[in-house]
């Protein structure tokens, strides 16, 4: 039995970071990983893993909402759990919602061990208004959650409310979203006080995390304050970039806001040597459980931080609490015009500071922010139960 592990998803891997990192972790360690999911629509289809883990990825064409879809995902789900039962991967790991009946199949139908890394979260509350399928989907989730060797949350809230919602008692732990140490660029140089102020978003993009407000605020800087729009729509916010483009418009930042579409999270890196601060809004109230959980999970910040930027945040406790009081950055109220002109006018007149919060965040990636110390525990875990399961076939075929 070889140690092979199948990253299994009904959506498009490349578009969660994590799934990358610990790939190429479970692969320097002698794991034959293998990913199968769903290729994206629209911009997020550009998002791809590295040539390291490119020929391992195994997906199926994306299909419209419809009955053709429905026959789509039982198709995907019985291949899978055909595929399992023919290699025998001695793990699955399943990363979302869609994946859980087919992990529910194959922990009832095969000897195959599972792990469910949980990156997006459903409301807790189950709305009368479900379909049967949906239920179908959160009733198998509870039972993976139960039988699942080992689950995966980025956020310490949503994974507690997980274990209350599931009764699980085996092994489950938090591992934040951080990047890999070899995405961690090198120093800073110094910067001159009449240095233009770079600003970089990166990611989905909405009016919650890309707000007008941004527009109106980089107005009253014309020429010093520029912003690097990275990412794609969401199917939620179809158009938004066409009017916040149009919004840039006509504030006159035609050459203050640049948007460069989507990129892969491995390339993102490469263009960050003028970036002096990242954005990493959040909405300061209501939103869903994901939305209300998001430190630790979001992997913005440290992304940001692995490029040596400071970080502009929201004004929410948490993310207060995580990334202003250590020093790597400041908050502000992204829906105020005023709030985020303050805190870019400290950028503008601090530029040394603003480089120190940037290396004070570089140097917390590398100490303790990265994916390889937070998934050590996970590695540990998934190498002990694989020499056990191992050594255990060994001897039944002596």
């Amino acid at each position: 039995m070889n140690r092979s592990i199948f990253y299994l998803q009904y959506t498009n891997p490349s578009a969660y970071p994590p799934l990358e990192h610990s790939g190429l972790i479970l692969l320097n360690a002698g794991w034959n990983v293998q990913y199968f999911g769903i290729q994206s629509e629209g911009e997020s289809n550009k998002l791809t893993f590295p040539e390291t883990l490119a020929d391992r990825v195994f997906l199926w064409n994306h299909q419209n909402p419809g009955f053709l879809q429905k026959m789509h995902y039982v198709a995907f789900t019985v291949a899978i759990l055909a595929r399992v039962i023919w290699r025998r991967p001695i793990y699955v790991y399943c990363s979302d919602l869609m994946s859980c009946p087919a992990s529910w199949l194959i922990s009832c139908l095969t000897s195959c061990k599972v792990v469910y890394h949980e990156h997006d979260s459903p409301d807790p509350e189950v709305p009368n208004q479900l379909s049967k399928f949906q239920l179908f989907l959160l009733w198998t989730r509870k039972r993976t959650g139960r039988s699942a060797d080992l689950v995966i949350f980025p956020n310490e809230k949503r994974l507690e409310i997980f274990l209350k919602i599931t009764g699980r008692r085996n092994k489950s732990l938090c591992v934040f979203n951080c990047p890999s140490l070899n995405c961690v660029t090198t120093a800073k140089d110094m910067i001159s006080s009449a240095e233009l102020l770079q600003l970089v978003f990166h990611g989905s993009i909405n009016s919650d995390r890309l707000p007008l407000t941004l527009l109106e605020a980089l107005s009253r800087f014309p020429g010093r304050v520029q912003l690097v729009v990275i990412g794609y729509e969401t199917i939620g916010s179809k158009g938004y970039m066409t009017q916040f483009i149009r919004e840039a418009k006509r504030l006159c930042l035609h050459n203050d806001v640049m948007f460069l579409g989507a990129m892969s999270h491995h390339e993102i890196t490469k263009c960050s040597s003028t970036w002096k601060v990242g954005l990493a809004f959040m909405p300061l109230q209501g939103g869903d459980i994901n939305m209300n959980n998001m430190v630790g999970a979001s992997n913005k910040p440290f992304d940001y931080m692995s490029c040596g930027l400071a970080l502009l945040v929201s004004t929410k406790p948490e993310w207060e609490a995580m990334y202003v009081k250590p020093g790597y950055g400041l908050s502000c109220n992204p829906f105020d015009v005023d709030s985020i002109s303050d805190q870019l006018r400290w950028f503008l007149e601090h530029p040394a500071e603003t480089r120190e919060m940037g290396e004070r965040g570089r140097q917390q990636i590398l100490s303790v922010w990265n994916y390889e110390t937070q998934f050590k525990p996970a590695l540990d875990f998934l190498e002990e139960t694989s020499a056990r399961t191992c050594l255990q076939y060994a001897q039944r075929h002596l």
